[in-house]
């Protein structure tokens, strides 16, 4: 039988060399672990308004939806993970908060490093850190 596909949509913000990160709740699926704002995009739904409601949803601010910078399928062992990351900006009053998630910080790329990132993530973010260090 096929793996449902679950496709999930994330926004990376830049701010003055920094990104935003997310940590997932403890009750979370990947409890604790660090991503990039978004998540999972209903049936039928345009993935800038998942976009859109996810980012709000979780650190309740809008965000600009800019361009898509890659995409990855990672396999779980009972479905597969759809990935696509988009750059996205804030508006200039905006100011972050961790809503629905855990915590949130600004970490620089090279700061990557010390945060634990669920594996669908960890494949996306080498093409992302390939993107930054230009």
């Amino acid at each position: 039988m096929a793996k449902e596909v679950i496709r999930v949509v994330a926004a990376v913000i830049e701010h003055e060399g920094r990104y935003l990160i997310t940590q997932r709740n403890a009750n979370a699926v990947l409890p604790l672990l660090w991503e990039f704002p978004g998540g999972r995009v209903e049936p039928d739904e345009d993935e800038a308004k998942a976009l859109h409601r996810e980012v709000k949803g979780r650190i309740g601010v809008d965000v600009t939806v800019g361009a898509k910078l890659g995409e990855h399928l990672h396999e779980y062992t009972t479905y597969q993970v759809q990935l696509t990351m988009y750059s996205c900006k804030l508006q200039a009053e905006a100011r972050p908060y961790p809503k629905t998630v855990a915590d949130l910080r600004w970490v620089t790329s090279r700061e990557f490093l010390d945060y634990d990132f669920p594996p669908a993530d960890e494949k996306t973010m080498s093409k992302l850190l390939g993107l930054v260090r230009n």
